[in-house]
């Protein structure tokens, strides 16, 4: 990588850094480091919210999922609206009232202390899991293209993000995100730019639209109703509205950004902004990677984009096989090209026949070169048989490296170092305070001082910082990254939200049969998840429902007398 590359990245991401440290020098107190100064205006909390959200994941494996299967995972954020709206509604005002630190601290109060070291414990096992993977998921793909050591990578990520963390707290989780979210979506857009005009001479943006529509890139929307399909329109509006309703209701690392807002009013424009802001940005992100896809059809791309699955089958008995199938992919990719080129000219001359014709040629084309592709991956595993073959996630990232120009190569790694930052950040915070708040002041020290609850704090940010950085040396990539974090959060999310629509809406419903209904549903989410074919995000809707219908069963069973009364929410 260029001088000036290392410049940009190192200087954009230690700036950040920097920054955040200044901002919150003076935080001394607990409250003040858990929950911030409860200062922060609506556009902080809102970009804070999207900076948890969109990891360094997002900017990866996005593209790359578009590039391999179009427009079709939009579908999986049309229920964040929705839930933004509801949450505004139904869920801050209670917040808000009760001054809680965290969001378990209401359900002690509404049912019991079991119910809510059991939902606390639920988030920390789920959250730890997502921050492992957040970190290790950018890791493996840089340290592949930077030619840097892996556990360096994971180190440099950490370090950096448990630093300021640890310094400041929530609050510096919050002003550093508004910084990374800039430079984000600034460094997404730039990219989309320069692919425009990276285009070939004689192949203008409406084009590259039309070659995209053609290939199938650009179909949003799909209305059949299958439960084994992840991205639907009815996996998209109904798990995807339970899935955000527990993720950003419920989730401490979410609860934690807007529960540091001036007021109920600056937190509910927060959330809403980013319910309007975050799905026409996911649209550019996929967008992106539609024109890397066309970039693509007309500069060949590698034969396999993982370069290190590629150099050990160079340096292997297998060379000249694979050197015959990269010469077969050369041929096809050149027969493509010119049938691409066609295509464009018919869709120009408004020609549909030959348009048409034209386009079945690319796709039986596509398919030979997939089938080449497959072949190269069995090469990687007669080499390596516990290789990811698996590429798509490095899809964007070799487009970057090879493609930018000078300057913007660094800025476009800063800003997927910075999405790793900024959503490793929020978990570390919101482990270390449901840590600290849920299990430590509560169950282990009940009286001490506020400097001993703020050392604690630090403390346990680090240790949750050095569990993530264990988990990620020892991680293994998914078939997506993307789609990892969902799936393990779509595990847990589920049973928690309905331990909270329990306590928001069903007032006669007790701890105890809520603490039997949560326990009894995710044990039948594990099942279901392992024995069944069906799309995660309705794992979300099943476990909220299961809880609730046990919940109603197990206080009919038991009896109202047997149970013990609700405290007062207030």
């Amino acid at each position: 990588m260029h001088p000036i590359d290392w410049t940009v990245m190192l200087c954009t991401l230690l700036g950040i850094v920097a920054y955040g440290v200044w901002k919150t020098r003076k935080v001394d107190n607990v409250r003040s480091y858990l929950l911030g100064d409860r200062d922060l205006p609506w556009w902080t909390i809102g970009l804070s919210i999207m900076a948890t959200q969109a990891s360094a994941i997002t900017f990866l494996s996005t593209p790359g999922k578009a590039y391999e299967d179009g427009m079709g995972f939009a579908q999986f954020y049309f229920g964040l609206p929705i839930a933004m709206v509801i949450l505004c509604i139904f869920v801050l005002p209670i917040y808000y009232r009760l001054k809680v630190y965290t969001a378990y601290e209401y359900l002690e109060g509404r049912f019991d202390l079991k119910t809510r070291v059991l939902t606390a414990f639920l988030f920390l096992l789920q959250r730890g899991f997502a921050a492992g993977i957040t970190i290790y998921a950018p890791a493996i793909i840089l340290s592949n293209i930077l030619g840097w050591d892996l556990k360096i990578t994971i180190f440099c990520i950490g370090a950096l993000v448990i630093f300021y963390t640890v310094s400041g707290g929530t609050k510096a989780v919050s002003v550093t995100q508004k910084q990374q979210m800039i430079v984000i979506l600034t460094g997404m857009f730039i990219a989309a730019v320069i692919l425009v005009f990276q285009l070939p001479q004689g192949v203008s943006f409406g084009d590259a639209v039309s070659v995209a529509g053609k290939l199938g890139k650009l179909n949003v929307v799909d209305f059949e109703f299958d439960l084994s399909n992840r991205y639907n329109i009815w996996t998209g509006i109904l798990g995807g509205v339970f899935l955000f309703l527990s993720y950003f209701g419920t989730d401490q690392s979410q609860v934690q950004r807007y529960l540091s807002g001036k007021s109920l009013t600056e937190s509910r424009l927060g959330l809403l902004f980013n319910g309007i802001v975050k799905v026409p940005m996911q649209f550019l992100v996929l967008f992106v990677g539609i024109l890397v896809f066309v970039f693509f059809q007309f500069t060949k791309p590698p034969v396999h984009f993982n370069e290190n699955n590629i150099e050990k089958v160079e340096n292997s008995i297998y060379a000249s096989e694979l050197r015959d199938l990269e010469t077969a992919y050369a041929d096809v990719f050149d027969n493509k090209q010119q049938e691409i080129r066609s295509m464009i000219n018919a869709i120009d001359a408004d020609a549909t026949a030959e348009a048409e014709s034209a386009r079945v040629r690319v796709q039986d084309l596509l398919s030979e070169e997939r089938s080449i592709q497959s072949q190269v991956d069995e090469l990687i595993l007669k080499v390596d048989d516990e290789a990811e073959t698996k590429d798509d996630d490095y899809v964007f990232i070799t487009f970057i490296t090879r493609y930018l120009p000078v300057g913007l190569i660094g800025l476009l790694l800063a800003v997927i170092f910075s999405a790793a930052m900024s959503s490793v950040a929020s978990e570390l915070n919101a482990l270390a305070t449901t840590t600290v708040v849920d299990m430590y002041r509560r169950l282990i020290v009940t009286k001490a001082t506020d400097q001993h609850y703020l050392q604690a704090s630090k403390w346990m940010t680090i240790g949750w910082g050095v569990v993530a950085l264990i988990f990620a040396y020892f991680a293994s990539l998914f078939d997506n990254l993307i789609e990892a974090v969902n799936i393990i959060g779509s595990i847990f999310y589920g049973p928690i939200l309905g331990i909270f629509a329990v306590a928001f809406f069903f007032k006669r419903i007790r701890g105890t049969a809520v603490f039997g209904a949560a326990l009894i549903s995710q044990g039948i989410i594990f099942y279901i998840y392992g024995f069944y074919k069906l799309a995660y995000l309705w794992l979300n809707p099943i476990g909220c429902f299961l809880v609730i219908i046990f919940s109603f069963l197990l206080h009919m069973l038991m009896g109202p007398a047997q149970e013990k009364p609700a405290q007062a929410e207030s």
